[in-house]
């Protein structure tokens, strides 16, 4: 299956998955995609993730774990909400002084930056700009 924009499908992936209350989402495998799968783990939105063999041999399956909190009947979603910033119609790019602080540092923004996929706060640190991809809160 071909995408235009993969990085958005996996976030309405997950955007479905928080809203129908699952416990897991399966999407196709990237780099990129398991780069931003370690940082919402890292940074407590999700539970964790595995990168299995799909249906089609050579074919691989990145599962998220979504992350609940509460007791059964009052469980909540860690992840309130996610949005793509970057498209590809329209890349977003950003200088080391001017990143975004998401909801004033509750949530995160992901960055893709010369030094690799990281978050906002990582990228100040390192004093490194670039693409916005998400913000996640």
């Amino acid at each position: 299956m071909s995408f235009t924009d993969p990085i958005a499908d996996m976030l309405t992936r997950i955007r479905n998955a928080v809203l129908a209350g699952h416990a897991q989402v399966a999407m196709p495998n990237s780099k990129i995609k398991l780069e931003i799968a370690k940082i919402l783990k890292d940074e407590g939105f999700l539970e964790g993730y595995e990168v299995v063999d799909g249906e089609t041999e050579g074919q691989k399956v990145l599962r998220v774990k979504i992350k609940y909190v509460g007791e059964r009947r009052q469980r909540r979603p860690v992840i309130s909400g996610l949005e793509r910033v970057s498209k590809p119609g329209r890349r977003i790019y950003t200088k080391k002084t001017d990143i975004p602080w998401v909801l004033s540092g509750i949530g995160v923004a992901i960055l893709s930056t010369p030094k690799g996929v990281m978050t906002g706060a990582r990228a100040r640190q390192l004093g490194v700009g670039g693409e916005i991809i998400a913000k996640v809160w």
